[in-house]
């Protein structure tokens, strides 16, 4: 089994406070009346200002009561902003000198920029090895050393019906913003459909991807104002997403999947790769489900039977791919047996 070292209280509370620190930074810099749109059978808030003629909306975020208390403040939080940054800084220096992992400057610094452009609070969720290395404040545990944290990738993902209903987008747009990070648009076998973009000299690489429900084409993002590789099973992964703190500078916010979620589609993905079951990333794959089924099974064994449940229950070929995953992780199959 693989060992875990779990971080302090104290870190655990300051990384708490630096995530609702974040989540209110957010709201706060929506400038314009709050407005609620319903959106089929779901409502989102809106600050709806005027640029010229037009009026311009602005989204916050998902109508639920977490949201309208912070809207309930929106003029609190914007007379305390410089406060506010203050102590994100410091809760960043503890939790830095409390031994959780910082973001390395190549990837804060895209994540930063993206942040700031509004991909994150648009639904864009961190995917891959990049959501994994976030779930050391989340699960309370420092990530073990060697491979199955290391990627010079990130991968971006957000629902196409989400993006097309939230009628808002990224301000700049992603490619005037990759643009300046020296970032060029990597060519696919869709001419001037492009959804992967290369650094110059780091060879750091960003991906966007989108839930396929079959074909797995290339599809539109209008939030995001990019293209994306449409992948099947990823629907489950970026399901009801949480917020995380990204360590670097005074913090940023980003989405990842619900940790239970990852590990299972790991499963999932593990025996799907086109390199095959053995290779080298479906290896990683089944390390980092192990680490997570292992610390979910301590600490939220419902919410990860839950997510085992849910895949299971989809059908046969989800039922399949995580049975032959499990065939060679038999320390995995039985924690989870004992659901």
């Amino acid at each position: 089994m693989i060992g875990m070292t779990s971080l302090s209280s104290i870190a655990m509370s300051a990384y708490t406070d630096l995530v609702r620190l974040l989540r209110d930074e957010a709201v706060s810099g929506a400038k314009g009346k709050p407005t609620l749109k319903q959106r089929g059978d779901k409502a989102y808030w809106y600050a709806a200002r005027r640029v010229g003629h037009d009026t311009r909306f602005f989204y916050i975020g998902e109508d639920n009561e977490e949201t309208r208390g912070r809207i309930d403040r929106i003029e609190d939080l914007q007379e305390t902003g410089k406060e506010r940054q203050a102590e994100r800084s410091r809760l960043v220096r503890l939790l830095r000198a409390e031994g959780m992992t910082p973001t390395d400057r190549a990837t804060g610094s895209i994540l930063s920029a993206m942040a700031e452009t509004g991909t994150f609070r648009l639904g864009g969720t961190i995917v891959g090895t990049n959501a994994f290395r976030l779930y050391e404040g989340e699960l309370g545990v420092r990530l073990p050393l060697g491979g199955m944290a290391n990627t010079g990738d990130i991968d971006i993902a957000q629902f196409q019906k989400l993006s097309v209903a939230l009628q808002d987008k990224v301000d700049p747009g992603l490619a005037e913003t990759f643009s300046v990070l020296k970032f060029d648009p990597l060519p696919g076998l869709d001419p001037g459909r492009t959804w992967r973009w290369a650094q110059g000299g780091s060879g750091q690489l960003v991906e966007f991807l989108t839930p396929a429900f079959g074909d797995e084409t290339i599809r539109d993002l209008p939030a995001l104002g990019v293209n994306a590789q449409a992948l099947n099973y990823l629907n489950f992964l970026i399901a009801e997403p949480i917020y995380a703190a990204a360590i670097y500078r005074s913090g940023i916010l980003v989405q990842v999947p619900r940790p239970e979620r990852y590990a299972i589609h790991k499963l999932i993905i593990a025996d799907r790769r086109r390199d095959g079951a053995g290779s080298l990333k479906a290896v990683k794959d089944r390390e980092q489900a192990a680490f997570l089924i292992e610390t979910l099974a301590e600490d939220r064994p419902d919410d990860l039977s839950q997510a085992y449940t849910t895949a299971q229950d989809v059908g046969p070929r989800w039922r399949e791919h995580i049975a032959k995953s499990l065939d060679r992780m038999p320390e995995t199959r039985a924690i989870l047996s004992r659901l």
